[in-house]
């Protein structure tokens, strides 16, 4: 009887750097996802977008909407529904922490990248907090100016 070798390591599929301009980020969490097989086809083939993804709770459950994995092209009449809702897999004492914050104002689930971890898949979700216009504006100035800062340093070493 021959083994399989089991997959090592971490293999990203998608990531959604979007988030981090539009959220603040507060907490981080790692997922499993329940997917049919031909999705987790799609996925090893490297393709999936978070762009528009989110989570919900409902039921005590956390569930992963808008997250788009294509159709795997060499399936038959079997295969998914490219936008369809996705089941997480969280422990109890998280999924506390997800409903109790989400009711907060302003709070929301957003996936942040989609990958495999020793041949299993999964998503990893932050508790974010919407940026106003002006905190995105902060932001991107205090990038530019620390750009400009390292800039100056390497500019200086060089002379």
């Amino acid at each position: 009887m021959a083994t399989v070798a089991r997959e090592k390591g971490q293999k990203v599929v998608a990531r959604n750097r979007k988030a981090y301009h539009d959220y603040l980020i507060e907490d981080i969490f790692e997922a499993g996802m329940v997917l049919s097989g031909t999705e987790v086809k799609s996925l090893r083939a490297g393709r999936a977008s978070l762009v528009d993804g989110f989570a919900t709770v409902r039921d005590g459950e956390v569930w992963l909407e808008g997250v788009h994995i294509p159709e795997y092209t060499e399936a038959t009449w079997t295969n998914h529904t490219p936008r369809r809702r996705r089941k997480l897999l969280l422990n109890k004492a998280e999924i506390a922490k997800l409903i109790q914050k989400t009711k907060e104002s302003g709070h929301t689930i957003v996936p942040l990248s989609m990958y495999f971890k020793d041949g299993y898949a999964k998503v990893e979700i932050a508790l974010a907090k919407g940026k106003r216009t002006y905190d995105k504006r902060q932001t991107l100035r205090a990038k530019q100016d620390e750009r400009e800062a390292q800039r100056a340093i390497s500019a200086r070493r060089e002379r």
